[in-house]
C-alpha cells in the first residue's frame, strides 16, 4: 500500500510538473501571438506610407528631403520589424523595433506638419482618406502593443514566480521584453494626421 502511495505521489508531482510547463509555453506563445497582431498593423502602416508620399510629391517637388526620410525612416522601421517578427523575445530587436519606430513617427509628424502649409495637398482626397487610415492604423497598433505588453507582463511574472521559475530556469525560458516608448515626451503618440 506504501509503495501505491509513494507512485501516486510521484505521478502526481509530474503531472504537476508537465502542467506548469505547459502553462509557461502557452504564455509564451500569448505574448508571440500578441506581437504577430502588432506586426499585421504594423505592416499596414508600412504600406499606406509609400502611397501617402506619392500623394504628397507632387504638391511638395521642392521638400523632398522630408519626403526621402520619410521613406528611408520606412524602410529602417520595416528592417526593425522583420527581426523582432522572427524573434519577439529578442530583447536587442523589440528596443531596434521601438527605436525604428520612434524615428518613423518623428519623420510622419515632420511631413504632416509641412503639408499643413500647402492647402491643395490638405484638400487632396486621396492624402484625407490615407492620413485617415494612418490614424486609424495607428490607434490599431496602440491597441496591439498593450495587448502584447500584457501578455509579455504575464510571461514574465509567470516565469519569475515560484515554483515555475525552477521550471522556466530548467528549460531555458528567458523573460521578454515590453515595447516602450523611446522618443521624448513631447514625441510621445501617433503623427497628427489632421488636414481638416
Amino acid at each position: 500500500m506504501g509503495l501505491w502511495i509513494f507512485i501516486a505521489v510521484i505521478a502526481a508531482g509530474v503531472i504537476w510538473l508537465i502542467s506548469l510547463y505547459n502553462t509557461l509555453v502557452g504564455r509564451k506563445n500569448q505574448f508571440k501571438n500578441a506581437f504577430s497582431q502588432i506586426d499585421v498593423q504594423l505592416k499596414r502602416r508600412y504600406d499606406l506610407i509609400p502611397n501617402l508620399v506619392e500623394t504628397a510629391k507632387g504638391y511638395l517637388a521642392h521638400e523632398r528631403q522630408t519626403l526621402e526620410a520619410v521613406i528611408a525612416a520606412r524602410n529602417t522601421a520595416l528592417d526593425a520589424r522583420g527581426r523582432a517578427a522572427s524573434n519577439p523575445a529578442d530583447a536587442r530587436a523589440m528596443r531596434e523595433l521601438s527605436s525604428a519606430e520612434s524615428g518613423l513617427s518623428g519623420a510622419l509628424g515632420r511631413l504632416f506638419a509641412l503639408a499643413e502649409s500647402y492647402p491643395d495637398l490638405k484638400a487632396n482626397q486621396t492624402m484625407m482618406q490615407l492620413s485617415e487610415e494612418l490614424t486609424s492604423t495607428e490607434n490599431k497598433i496602440a491597441f496591439a502593443r498593450q495587448a502584447y505588453n500584457d501578455a509579455v507582463m504575464e510571461y514574465n511574472t509567470s516565469i519569475e514566480s515560484f515554483p515555475a521559475n525552477v521550471i522556466a530556469s530548467t528549460f531555458a525560458f528567458a523573460s521578454a521584453s515590453l515595447l516602450q516608448a523611446t522618443e521624448s515626451p513631447e514625441e510621445r503618440g501617433a503623427p497628427r494626421v489632421s488636414f481638416t
